[in-house]
């Protein structure tokens, strides 16, 4: 008599589960997103993905947390290999009106829309996605204090509030991406901004 081979799930990836769970929530929102996408989106079964994640709550945070990580290994990375921190900031918002090559997901929108569609029920949704905007504006903080270490900016320039604004022109860009405003146009505003940052001599520069 011929045993049965015994079947077992399928082992999975976590970062790849993970990626998978990122893009589909970031297009469709934590409220849209169905089990059925998930299932298609991850490869996997229910039961797996209750078993890996617990619950649906728990996969959304955990993906919140993956696109954060992401987006600021990509900006502290580029501000590290750039002679000049100014000319990373103005690259940085360059960058959101240009097609990605690798399709990577626009990195403010996930957090702005997290923001924006959590219920008075989902606190922890909601804190999570304030707690990484305001670690990656400590980022845009630390970069603007570089310029003024390299005397980029003036020494009186206010670098938390400069990081804000920086922080609020991104959101405004990446909106208009979203709403499938014209990639041109996007740069054409990003290009609009970056002349109000670097239009004055060294000493004014990017004053507030």
């Amino acid at each position: 008599m011929t045993k049965r081979a015994k079947t077992y799930a399928r082992p999975y990836d976590r970062n790849t589960a993970l990626e998978a769970a990122m893009r589909v929530f970031w297009l469709k929102g934590y409220h849209a997103t169905s089990l059925k996408d998930l299932e298609s989106a991850l490869n996997m079964k229910p039961g797996s993905i209750y078993a890996a994640f617990t619950n649906k709550e728990q996969l959304y945070r955990s993906a919140l947390e993956l696109y954060f990580i992401m987006g600021r290994q990509g900006f502290t990375s580029g501000l590290s290999q750039s002679t000049s921190p100014i000319l990373w900031l103005s690259d940085y918002l360059r960058a959101i009106g240009k097609p990605s090559k690798d399709d990577a997901p626009c990195f403010s929108c996930m957090l702005t829309k997290t923001l924006m569609g959590a219920t008075e029920q989902e606190t922890n949704i909601a804190q999570d996605a304030r707690r990484y905007m305001d670690e990656m504006r400590a980022e845009f903080t630390r970069a603007f204090e570089l310029a003024k270490a390299q005397q980029e900016i003036p020494q009186s320039a206010d670098t938390d509030r400069l990081a804000l604004r920086f922080q609020s022109c991104i959101t405004v860009l990446k909106l208009e991406m979203q709403r499938g405003t014209d990639p041109n146009i996007v740069l054409s505003l990003a290009d609009d901004l970056i002349s109000d940052l670097t239009r004055f001599e060294p000493e004014h520069s990017l004053s507030v």
